[in-house]
């Protein structure tokens, strides 16, 4: 990880800056998936830890030919005229590394009745005994709001940055470009 690129979206009177996070984060994924993940992290250096504020710019993280070849794919087509896009940067020697992850809550009783169900082959009364309605997650963390390209759903996407530390770790990605733990530089 020694190269990064930097998207700062651009105040737009027609966009919140959170729908164009949106955006911007699901050609992400669509770039990251057909370009071959694994190589490529991200970071979002306006990020506000409690409540939905992601910010405004979204950085790249990888070796330099990675980005280069996810750049070179046309996934920010349509994106443009909404971000300024940095050229391919090395990243600072006095730079802090942190993971960036995402994070899932098991917000649906529902579903987890049913799968309790499947499981153990038990009536819909002793799931619901077992899994009340309150025990429904919820996460107090920044997310960008993506659809399934599957099943058409609309799903938040929890993204939570650890505490900083001194040392790089080495991994692979998500097609989202997140690891629990491989770290990206902090700077």
């Amino acid at each position: 990880m020694d190269s990064y690129i930097e998207l700062q979206l651009l105040p737009d009177p027609e966009f919140p800056a959170n729908t164009l996070m949106n955006a911007l984060f699901a050609k992400l994924h669509r770039g990251l998936v057909s370009s071959g993940e694994g190589r490529v992290g991200v970071s979002f250096p306006d990020v506000e830890q409690k409540g939905v504020g992601l910010g405004g710019r979204l950085r790249l993280h990888g070796a330099a030919p990675d980005l280069e070849r996810l750049m070179a794919a046309n996934w920010l087509q349509g994106m443009r005229d909404h971000l300024s896009c940095s050229q391919l940067s090395s990243v600072p020697a006095n730079a802090a590394y942190r993971v960036v992850q995402r994070v899932q809550a098991k917000s649906s009783p529902e579903r987890e009745r049913r799968r309790l169900i499947a499981r153990k082959g038990i009536s819909a009364e002793v799931a619901v005994q077992a899994i009340p309605d309150s025990a429904a997650e919820m996460l107090n963390l920044p997310y960008v709001l993506l659809t399934s390209q599957s099943t058409r759903q609309q799903f938040r996407l929890f993204v939570e940055h650890l505490p900083m530390q001194k040392d790089a770790v080495q991994g692979t990605f998500s097609a989202y470009g997140l690891s629990s733990t491989a770290t990206v530089p902090w700077f």
